[in-house]
């Protein structure tokens, strides 16, 4: 469904109406059956012969994903990854707001990197209740991570993005996307080898 949203909103851009299934899967490799399957999970219908209202689809899209409302985050780790998270201003257009950033290293901590604060990690768990955020973004070391988790959830975190290569352990209450950029990587090389 993100991967759509792309293509919906040039169409809006250019001014068009309506946008058909069909368009969106030509434009993604896709079977248009599998598009009409994923758009109709929003509620929205499509009109015979015109497609879909394209105003209406990129709020319902929107609102399916969750990006009409703006949910406040914190990263953990100010590393490379954790800076790079940090500058990048399209989670802004999704509705996710950084308001803090945690680390241990002496020279990061009280300098803002990307207008995001960069707090001493000792300070983390009364810092998350009172900001009363739900989401968190871990890019520390690997051999941190489990014990940075634990100590996320027991100050209120429910979502965890997860950066390092650790499969967290967490209760059924809290969410956790994995983002392992090695296995990424992997199945690219893997996709090329193919090929040659």
């Amino acid at each position: 469904m993100p991967s759509y949203l792309p293509i919906i909103r040039q169409i809006q851009r250019e001014g068009c109406e309506f946008i058909s299934a069909t368009l969106i899967a030509q434009e993604l490799n896709l079977e248009p059956i599998q598009v009409r399957k994923d758009l109709s999970i929003t509620g929205i219908r499509g009109r015979p012969k015109k497609g879909y209202p394209v105003n209406e689809l990129v709020s319902a899209v929107e609102h399916f994903l969750g990006w009409s409302m703006t949910r406040n985050a914190i990263v953990v780790g100010a590393g490379n990854m954790g800076s790079a998270l940090m500058g990048y201003q399209e989670f802004q257009l999704h509705g996710l707001r950084l308001i803090a950033a945690f680390d241990i290293d002496p020279h990061k901590i009280g300098k803002p990197i990307h207008g995001v604060a960069v707090l001493a990690v000792d300070m983390m768990e009364s810092r998350i209740r009172g900001f009363g955020v739900k989401t968190a973004i871990l890019t520390v070391p690997s051999s941190e991570a489990q014990g940075i988790a634990a100590t996320l959830i027991s100050a209120g975190i429910e979502g965890i993005w997860n950066f390092t290569n650790v499969k967290l352990k967490v209760p059924d209450t809290v969410s956790v996307q994995n983002e392992d950029l090695s296995s990424g990587y992997a199945m690219l090389c893997v996709m090329m080898q193919g090929r040659e």
